[in-house]
C-alpha cells in the first residue's frame, strides 16, 4: 500500500508540475493530506488561471465516484485531471467531486476520454452537467465565502469590504481573493492564537509561506523589529505585499522563493512556519540553522499524530519541544534552540 501511495504521489506532483509549467494555475501545498493538490479552504479546491475578475457563464458538473479506494485520494487525482482540461475550482462532496470550468471550454468529449483512461483502477466515476448563472465568482466569494474572523477579544481580520467593529486591539485587514491563509483554517487560527500570548517587542521574525501575511502583520503589530515573510507562490507573494500595504505594516520585507531563502535575512528570534508536514519535514534542518539560541519555532499544518515524526526531525537540530495546542486534531507545536550537547 505505501508504494501504491508513493507511485500515485509521485504521479499527482509530475502532473500538477507539467500544468504549471503551461501556467495553467498556480500550485498549493494542500494541509488536509500528503498528496500535493490544489489550494484547500473548507472543501474547496481552487485553481486560477488569472487573478483578474471575470464575469463569465460557468458549468458545474458533479462527479460521482464509486471506489473502494479512499475518496481523498481519488479527488486529488480526479482534480489534477480535470485541470489539464480547463477545469478551474472543484468542492468535495461525500460523494466525489464537483468541477467548475468556463461554459465555452467544455468539451464533452475530452471530458470521457478522461474518464475512460482514468488512472487509478476500480474506479467508477459518472457526472451530470449544470450551466450556472453568469456571475464574477472571485467577486462572489470575497463577499459571501469570507466572513470576519475573531479570535478570541483580542484580534480580527476582516476584509476591506467588511464594516469596523470596535473592541479588539488588534485589526487586520485583508484582501481574501480565495487565498490561503485568511483564518478560517484551524492552523492559522492557533498559530495566531500563540502570536497573541506572545512579547514580540523588538523580536527577529520569519513568517515562512507567509500566503496573506496574516502572521507577519500580527508579528508587527505587535512591535517586532526585522520581519521577513517569505512564499513560493508568486500569487502569494503579490497579495502578501498588497495586504502589508493596507495594514501599514511596512517593516515586513517580503520575498518570493523556498526555505532556501531564509539564510539571506541571518538568524531570528521567532520563527512561523504554517505549511504542511512533508515540506517542515524537508526543512526543519534550515529552520534550525536560521534560529537564534533559546529561539521559539512554531510549526502547524499537521495532525496531532504527527508530533512525534516532527519532535525525532526537530531533536537532530537542537531544537527541543515545549508545548502543542490543538483545535478538531490539527495541531501548532512550539519548539525552543538549546546547544547540542
Amino acid at each position: 500500500m505505501r508504494i501504491i501511495i508513493e507511485l500515485l504521489f509521485s504521479w499527482v506532483l509530475n502532473t500538477l508540475i507539467e500544468c504549471s509549467k503551461e501556467r495553467i494555475f498556480c500550485l498549493y501545498l494542500n494541509n488536509k493530506n500528503d498528496f500535493i493538490s490544489y489550494f484547500f479552504d473548507k472543501n474547496s479546491y481552487i485553481c486560477r488561471k488569472s487573478c483578474q475578475k471575470q464575469k463569465m457563464k460557468y458549468n458545474e458538473v458533479i462527479f460521482t465516484c464509486q471506489s473502494p479506494i479512499e475518496n481523498t485520494i481519488i479527488n486529488d487525482v480526479l482534480a489534477a485531471e480535470l485541470g489539464r482540461i480547463g477545469f478551474d475550482s472543484f468542492m468535495e462532496t461525500c460523494k466525489g467531486l464537483q468541477g467548475y470550468i468556463p461554459a465555452d471550454s467544455l468539451d464533452e468529449t475530452k471530458l470521457q476520454q478522461l474518464l475512460e483512461s482514468f488512472p487509478l483502477e476500480q474506479v467508477s466515476i459518472h457526472y451530470n452537467i449544470k450551466t450556472l448563472e453568469d456571475k464574477d465568482w472571485n467577486e462572489e466569494w470575497e463577499k459571501n465565502s469570507f466572513e470576519p474572523i475573531k479570535v478570541g477579544h483580542d484580534c480580527i481580520i476582516r476584509a476591506p469590504y467588511h464594516q469596523a467593529e470596535k473592541g479588539y486591539r488588534y485589526e487586520i485587514i485583508i484582501h481574501p481573493q480565495l487565498s490561503f491563509g485568511t483564518g478560517h483554517h484551524q492552523t492559522t487560527y492557533l498559530m495566531i492564537e500563540e502570536l497573541l500570548k506572545l512579547d514580540m517587542y523588538g523580536k527577529k521574525v520569519l513568517d515562512m509561506g507567509c500566503g496573506t501575511a496574516i502572521l507577519a502583520i500580527l508579528a508587527c503589530m505587535k512591535g517586532a523589529g526585522e520581519i521577513a515573510a517569505i512564499d513560493i507562490d508568486e500569487w502569494a507573494y503579490r497579495n502578501a505585499v498588497k495586504n502589508i500595504a493596507l495594514n501599514h505594516t511596512d517593516r515586513i520585507q517580503v520575498t518570493l522563493g523556498g526555505a532556501e531563502k531564509i539564510a539571506s535575512f541571518g538568524s531570528f528570534d521567532i520563527i512561523l512556519a504554517n505549511i504542511n508536514r512533508n515540506i517542515l519535514l524537508h526543512d526543519i534542518n534550515l529552520y534550525a540553522a536560521s534560529l537564534k539560541l533559546e529561539g521559539l519555532l512554531y510549526m502547524s499544518g499537521f495532525y496531532k499524530e504527527d508530533i512525534p515524526l516532527i519532535e525525532t526531525e526537530c531533536n537532530k537540530y537542537g531544537l527541543r519541544y515545549q508545548a502543542y495546542t490543538e483545535k478538531d486534531n490539527w495541531v501548532t507545536v512550539r519548539f525552543q534552540k538549546q546547544n547540542i550537547n
